[in-house]
Parts: structure tokens; sequence; C-alpha cells
């Protein structure tokens, strides 16, 4: 099949979706199809290339991208409504590739529709969605307010919410957009995919043949095989270093719904015999100033060197306060063989069986979550008895388990009455 993926961010910016993006895109190559990607261009990289694996990347403005001071953080989403910049690059890039199946996440979508009718030439191909956070339903796409899971959109709501997220201006707008945009999207889109049973609820999508929850994958070479040597080796090279004994670690965005806040005060409580606590991810606006000792924040490593943290921490800790939807870094954690602790909310359900491959604690809970670093760190055997249940539940979040249910979608639109018979590109 020819497939095109759409996403509002590729590498070399790294986080959960982009990653998944780009794993999915070579995955798709190595397994015979003709892949390419569309991405919002970033000023510093090229306007085409090709990846190893043969996929192409085209990467396009937005007119969006031109009013930097329309978005609240440095990272420039694409709009809740098409763009008429992207609507006008995505039907030049969909005109050279050709696709049988159009496959966007999240918020690009909303340039992708504009493709779909019928006067646009380009209603041949199948359009899939996946949703990776609650932007069906909430202009913020993280269903919190006031620091804990929102009770759902309601007017008022959303507008307020809105309006603190984006400013008095552009938040008003990305709200009702969000709602005037949703029957739109139900109608142009032909199959929606929520990486988690959190994301289907949040995002109220109905059950039915033009629906799946599937997760995110990790590659299968991530996983480490059960008779490795799970110390691994110390992570010294080119400055990124972890200490050489027990340390607990943290990945992710350094972020107060991520947990960071939590985490820190549980650490503290530890006491002074804690070891050290290793922070690895990305600055965000409410990111920590102060650290308690033996604490040691680092920022955007290399993701073979989280990879490697992964391997040689002595607890992985996760502990999202947001419903998070489906975090890779849970995933690597679990490959990885360690004991992970997470909470009990969002995606990280389906991902540990509390108990069995990993350690479910309440979100926003400090002494709740200082009990179970606590018992983990006293605990080796409790340890890796955890550890060798996240690697075997982590088996059903690889690419040999996931990609072949999202090729079954992809196969069922291909041949699906919404193409019509057009000329192959030339190769």
């Amino acid at each position: 099949m020819r497939l095109l993926l759409l996403a509002q961010f590729f590498p070399p910016d790294i986080g959960g979706e982009e990653l998944h993006v780009f794993n999915l895109a070579n995955t798709l190559a190595d397994r015979g199809h003709d892949v390419a990607v569309a991405t919002q261009r970033l000023s510093d990289t090229p306007e085409k290339e090709v990846l190893s694996s043969g996929v192409r990347v085209h990467r396009f403005a937005t007119t969006a991208m031109r009013f930097p001071g329309l978005y609240s953080t440095g990272r420039l989403h694409h709009p809740p409504v098409p763009d008429p910049l992207g609507v006008r690059e995505l039907r030049r890039i969909v005109s050279l590739e050709r696709p049988d199946v159009v496959h966007a996440h999240n918020w690009i979508v909303n340039s992708a529709v504009a493709l779909r009718r019928k006067s646009a030439g380009d209603s041949s191909f199948g359009l899939v969605l996946t949703l990776h956070d609650y932007s069906q339903v909430c202009a913020t796409k993280r269903f919190m307010r006031e620091g804990a899971p929102c009770a759902g959109p309601a007017p008022l709501r959303c507008l307020s919410c809105a309006t603190a997220h984006y400013g008095a201006i552009a938040g008003p707008v990305t709200a009702v957009a969000t709602v005037a945009m949703r029957p739109w999207k139900t109608v142009a889109v032909d199959h929606v995919v929520s990486v988690s049973r959190a994301v289907a609820l949040g995002n109220r999508i109905p059950s039915g043949p033009r629906s799946s929850v599937i997760p995110n994958f990790i590659p299968d070479s991530t996983v480490l095989p059960s008779s490795a040597d799970q110390a691994g080796r110390p992570a010294h090279e080119s400055g990124y270093t972890t200490p050489d004994g027990d340390f607990l670690l943290y990945v992710g965005d350094l972020s107060v719904d991520k947990g960071v806040t939590v985490l820190l005060r549980a650490y503290e409580s530890l006491g002074p015999g804690r070891p050290p606590l290793i922070m690895i991810g990305r600055r965000t606006a409410d990111t920590p100033a102060k650290l308690p000792r033996g604490a040691q924040l680092h920022v955007d490593w290399p993701h073979e060197h989280v990879l490697a943290a992964f391997r040689r921490c002595t607890v992985a800790v996760l502990p999202s306060i947001w419903p998070d939807p489906c975090p890779t870094t849970v995933l690597e954690a679990m490959a990885s063989g360690r004991p992970v602790i997470t909470t009990s909310v969002g995606g990280m359900i389906d991902m540990i069986d509390g108990g069995t491959s990993g350690v479910l604690v309440s979100p926003g809970n400090v002494s709740e979550l200082a009990a179970a670093i606590d018992r983990l760190l006293a605990d080796g055997q409790e340890r890796a008895r955890l550890g060798a249940g996240a690697l075997e539940k982590v088996r059903g979040f690889t690419a040999t388990a996931v990609v072949g249910q999202l090729e079954t979608v992809y196969g069922k639109l291909a041949s699906g009455p919404q193409r019509r018979q057009r000329p192959r590109p030339a190769s």
C-alpha cells in the first residue's frame, strides 16, 4: 500500500507522538509498504529528505507558524481548524504521493479533512485519525482543570480553561473551533484510532467498525532479552552520565502535569540515605527551579542514552497526574526490565498490571508514591519479579504485536468504496 502519515512534529523534534510516528513509518516501510510522512517544517530542517528505510519526509510551512504569538508554548502546534497554507501544501503532497491511505495524528487532521471534499479531487484516499490525547473534545488537549482530571466538556468550563491556557484572544477561538470541527471530522474521517481506552472514553469515541483502540508501540529491538545483563554498562559516553550505583529515574516533560512536583516531594521525604534521582526531559514553563539534595536534572538527552539510563536504573518512577494517554516512556522502562512505578490513570491502566508488571499509585498522592519507592528500594527480589513481569507484559506493545492491527485498518480503507481508480505516480 501507498501510505502517507501526517504529524505535527517529527524528529529531530523528539517526544512521544513524534517518536511513535517515526517508528511507525520505518516499521511500515520495513514491512513492504511505500511510506511518506508530511510534517510541519522547523527552521533548521530540510524541506524534503529520505530516511535510510526509504521513507520520504516532506516538511511544510503553515499560516499559523507565521504568527508565533498565537501559541502558549514554544512548540508551534497545528491550529484547531484547517490552515490555509497547510491545506495547500498537503494537497500538493497528496497529489505527489497519491496515497491509498492518509493517516493523520492529532490536530494536523484539521487540514487533512479539507482534502476530502469531492471538489478537491482528492477524496479517493482513506483517512485515519489517531488520537494521542483528548483534542477531539478538549481545547487544551489534556483533559485537566485546575490540576485535576476534568469532569468533561461544558461551554463555560471549556471557555475559561482555554482562555487560561491560550490567552484572551486565542483561547475562546480555540474552544469554539474544537467544538465546530468535531462534526466535520466525524463525517470526513473513515476510522478513528485511540491509543488507549481512556482516550476513547475521554474523546467520546463510539465503539463500532469505524473505531479501534490500538496502543502506541516500541520497536521489537527495544525489548531487553530476558537473558541479558539488565544492569548494562555505565553510561559515561559523551557526558551523558548516570551513577554507578543505585538510582531512581524519571523521563518525560519536566512539568507539573507529569507529576514532577509530586515526585520531588516524595523523594525528599525518603530521608538522607536515599539514592540519587535522575530526571531527564524537556523543560516546560512550570519546571521546578529548586531541587532537593540528590536530585539531578538533565535536558534533551539523545534517545539512545535515555534507553541506556532505563537499563541502568534501580527503579523507574513516572508518576503522571494527568490522564497520560499511552506514554512511550512507561513502555521503554518496562522493555528495559526495570520495575516501574506509575499512576492509576489514563493509559497506564492498560499498560501496567498492578503488582505483576509494575506498581500503580494514586495520582498526586505524595505519601503513597514515597511508600512505593521505599518498598522497592528495600526489596531486590520484588524489583526482579516486577521487572520480569514488565518484560513479559510489554511484548504486547511491540511493533510485531501492534502494527498488524493498523495494517488491517489500512487494508479495509484502501479497498473501500471511498477509493476511485486513478493512475499511479511514475516511479
